[in-house]
């Protein structure tokens, strides 16, 4: 069960401006991950659903987080079905991302009020994921439609917050187009938890790294 709201939720994606992405099929990296972030500033984690197994990794975490990490929102992403998003939610889940948008998912996550930010590509399927009850949407792929979308969409359509994952980095440059184009926050996979990172399982430089993107989003936003 969700121990945040889904207004909250909402809130701490507002306060931060970074939603980290990760998937590893080793409990003990995901944890040490998980950690760095937390204590590199980050308040949110996705933890995408693309492997084995993934919920078993997922539903330890969440222990570890609800033991350790009080202010940790862990929810799921890459999630396509509405049975897997009621698993995930079922393991703890706060949040629930996908890459396309579908209503069956929708009606789960509502039924729970468990924020679900669904994967939209046109102002039409954003319009229909509003009235859906999407609080935010994720834009995807971000890097095909960039952050010159993002300032199209929010002329007619100023009240919708945004969500770009994919053609996100963590360069000013980057992250100031995103942010000066309207998002509310970004999703950042690999660009920000890299290989290099977990290859040398540094994850006081993870931390550093986070910590680094956390304050440049914060520069960007005030």
């Amino acid at each position: 069960m969700a121990r945040f709201s889904r207004i909250k939720v909402v809130s701490v994606m507002e306060e931060t401006g970074l939603v980290p992405l990760f998937f590893h099929t080793d409990i003990d990296v995901s944890k040490k991950v998980l950690k760095a972030c937390y204590n590199g500033g980050a308040r949110l984690l996705e933890f995408t659903n693309r492997g084995d197994f993934a919920h078993e990794v997922f539903g330890e975490l969440v222990k570890y987080a609800a033991a350790e990490m009080p202010e940790m929102i862990l929810g799921v992403g890459s999630v396509t079905d509405a049975a897997s998003a009621s698993l995930y939610m079922s393991l703890g889940a706060n949040f629930v991302v996908t890459p396309v948008l579908r209503e069956d998912i929708a009606i789960v996550c509502n039924r729970r009020k468990v924020l679900w930010s669904p994967g939209c590509g046109t102002l039409t399927e954003i319009s229909k994921a509003e009235e859906l009850g999407a609080e935010i949407v994720k834009l995807f792929p971000g890097s095909t439609l960039g952050p010159d979308f993002v300032k199209a969409i929010k002329g007619p359509c100023p009240w919708t917050s945004v969500m770009p994952t994919g053609g996100v980095t963590a360069e000013k440059e980057n992250l100031e187009a995103w942010f000066k184009a309207g998002v509310t926050c970004v999703g950042m996979g690999s660009q920000l938890i890299t290989r290099e990172f977990l290859a040398t399982q540094n994850y006081e430089a993870l931390e550093n790294h986070v910590r680094t993107t956390v304050d440049l989003i914060k520069s960007l936003t005030r």
